[in-house]
């Protein structure tokens, strides 16, 4: 399709979302495309019409501050609208009575809209009337409570899982990290699984002989141990890089000879070989022989063979294990299920199924919420995930006895949805763009629509080609992998031919201090900041003549200077090797006295300011702290030397500000 075409579809669309009221729409928004303006003209316009009041609309957006932002954005278009002078004398009823009853408007989050159905029928729903909502902090502290009561019952005879999970050096792939110990990388296990807790079907659990398997792995261990143990110089590199493998050999052959066989240990063991830098990818180093008898191409060809056998047990103990834990672990979740009941809690999980429950299996209830709610507006819709997706339809639905899912046909005009498959956070919470997708499709075969926004109204046409050449070829439609295609953005603004929009700043010393001429990451890391504080201390500077587009007080668009204020420096990680990223480009900035605000970024605490700030207060609370009434004199708040602060404390043996 050529731009005009995309651009032609594009206001079709927004004729559809602003007059055709009795059409069930899904409309994919791309970045920057008005999609809230376009779904509070929606909201409106069906105010204005009559077609449905305030107290029968219902908007779910994915924050509570979304949520806030579109209930003010509500209400100033509704001010506005019905300050007009032309405006119908009907219609300016409708939307006064809008405004006041907009704050009785059900615009939440849809765990918010979820928690106010089931506090309006709490008997029906089998829930405390007074329960309370746990944050997601104190639902975390809470099930490491029942985890813990559980792992000490389940350790007096620990079942299969259990027991080799403890064992485990390495994480288990899913969980807490590495740097966690068992029992905590099995509680964050635990944890996730209770996150999905109603997915209660048990997992695929293949036919996996630990026993045999282990013992040919330890065999076949042994001997490549024996083959790399006496290369001809000991200094091979090879040599080195197996010494990890001769070492796990040599302990598990001192534990054979004492008669013992530990399978849970070995299999740790043979798990964890495979993070082994040196194993997994060693070096061949020099000469055909590797030893008397042995050849370099021999024993690489038996290293290959045997890491190729380790990952593939490492795949296989690694389902195995996944499997027997999901069933083992229903335990702690039962019992984070009794801490919650005697609580009279509920977490967001909750608030989801018992709700789902509520309006599915109650036929009363569910017609008096679907007559309630007349119209439903979703944003965000690609963060979805099946149970609230599920609530959705069965509150849209046209036929009132229709409870299966797959089967509901939206009544005409009550579903307006927007999203952006590309935008989708995959997996946050058990969203899933394969909901989004399944949704849509379902719609459109009841009648509905799939609308396509593509104007964008946020950057200049350059930016947009440079985006749309970028993404194009990268995010290619593929339904097995849950990506969908890349939709091209329309320019609306026009080109400011005066400065360029895009511009690729080199890097001034991008090669490591090797003496080869070999582009490191760690030197770019190291370079750019500085780079970037340059940079922007000449585009700031007025005798450059930089500007941008700003929006005046009376909404007018103009180009005025260029200011600290509208430069942004986004960060694709805030941390590199532990080590706090943004710290060097704030210095960068500081030095050059730029004003500027970091939001974000992981060593907040750490910053020479917030110490001295939090040294000041602990000495102010405390005075009888003596380092940090030190800390404060020293520090840059007063700057006492050290000669005059180690003579007040001669004179006075203590260094109390009293």
């Amino acid at each position: 399709m050529t731009a005009n075409d995309f651009l032609a579809r594009d206001m079709e669309a927004r004729r559809a979302i602003a007059q055709d009221l009795d059409a069930t729409l899904v409309v994919e928004a791309a970045a920057g495309t008005g999609k809230t303006t376009e779904l509070v003209g929606r909201m409106l316009r069906v105010l204005a019409t009559g077609t449905a009041a305030m107290t029968e609309m219902v908007a779910v957006t994915f924050t509570e501050k979304a949520a806030g932002e579109l209930k003010l954005r509500l209400r100033e278009r509704l001010e506005h609208e019905r300050a007009r002078a032309e405006i119908d004398l009907a219609v300016r009823r409708r939307l006064d009575l809008a405004l006041e009853t907009l704050e009785d408007a059900h615009v939440n989050t849809i765990h918010g809209f979820c928690a106010e159905l089931l506090r309006e029928r709490p008997v029906e729903a089998g829930v405390d009337p007074l329960f309370t909502v746990l944050t997601e902090p104190q639902a975390i502290r809470l099930y490491h409570k029942a985890f813990d009561q559980w792992l000490q019952q389940t350790l007096n005879d620990p079942p299969d899982g259990v027991r080799r999970a403890l064992r485990r050096i390495s994480a288990l792939g899913f969980g807490e990290g590495a740097d966690a110990g068992p029992i905590a990388r099995l509680r964050g296990v635990g944890y996730q699984l209770m996150q999905n807790r109603d997915f209660t079907a048990a997992w695929h659990r293949p036919v996996f002989d630990r026993v045999d398997r282990i013992t040919e792995l330890v065999r076949d261990l042994h001997q490549l141990a024996e083959l790399s143990a006496s290369p001809t110089s000991p200094r091979d590199n090879l040599c080195a890089d197996l010494d990890g493998v001769r070492r796990l050999s040599h302990q598990i052959s001192l534990e054979e000879s004492f008669g013992q066989q530990d399978l849970d240990a070995w299999e740790a063991r043979l798990v964890d070989l495979t993070r082994d830098r040196g194993f997994s990818r060693p070096r061949k180093g020099s000469g055909r022989t590797y030893s008397a008898t042995v050849t370099r191409a021999d024993l690489l060809a038996a290293r290959q063979r045997f890491f190729d056998a380790v990952q593939q047990f490492k795949q296989d103990a690694d389902a195995d294990l996944a499997a027997a834990l999901q069933g083992e672990l229903i335990g702690a979740t039962a019992r984070y299920q009794q801490l919650k009941t005697a609580a009279g809690s509920l977490d967001f999980g909750d608030l989801l199924a018992y709700a789902r429950t509520l309006i599915r299996d109650h036929r009363e209830v569910r017609q008096h919420l679907q007559r309630k709610c007349a119209r439903i507006f979703v944003d965000e819709f690609q963060d979805t995930d099946p149970l609230q997706a599920e609530i959705l339809l069965l509150l849209a639905a046209e036929d009132p006895d229709e409870t299966r899912v797959d089967a509901i046909r939206p009544r005409p005009g009550k579903l307006f949805i927007v999203g952006d498959p590309k935008q989708a956070i995959y997996r946050f919470r058990g969203t899933d763009v394969a909901t989004y997708w399944r949704v849509s499709r379902q719609i459109e075969r009841g009648g509905g629509r799939v609308l396509q926004l593509t104007r964008s109204y946020r950057s200049v046409p350059e930016i947009q080609r440079f985006v749309n050449a970028a993404f194009a070829p990268e995010m290619v439609a593929n339904d097995m992998m849950l990506q969908p295609d890349y939709v091209p953005l329309s320019p609306d603004r026009a080109s400011y031919r005066g400065q360029p929009a895009v511009v690729a700043l080199p890097v001034p010393r991008p090669y490591s201090n090797r003496g080869m001429l070999k582009v490191s990451s760690w030197a770019i890391e190291h370079s750019l900041p500085d780079a970037v504080g340059a940079y922007i201390a000449w585009l700031v500077d007025p005798a450059n003549g930089w500007t941008v587009a700003d929006t005046s007080p009376d909404g007018t668009e103009q180009r005025v200077p260029l200011e600290p204020r509208h430069i942004a420096v986004l960060f694709r990680r805030f941390v590199s090797f532990k080590d706090d990223v943004t710290r060097a480009y704030t210095s960068a900035i500081e030095a050059r006295g730029i004003p500027h605000l970091l939001v974000g970024g992981k060593s907040f605490h750490g910053r020479e300011e917030v110490e001295l700030i939090r040294a000041a207060l602990a000495a102010i609370e405390w005075p009888d702290d003596e380092l940090s009434v030190f800390a404060t004199l020293k520090g840059s708040l007063f700057a006492f030397d050290d000669a005059l602060l180690l003579e007040f404390r001669d004179r006075f043996k203590t260094l109390h500000p009293f």
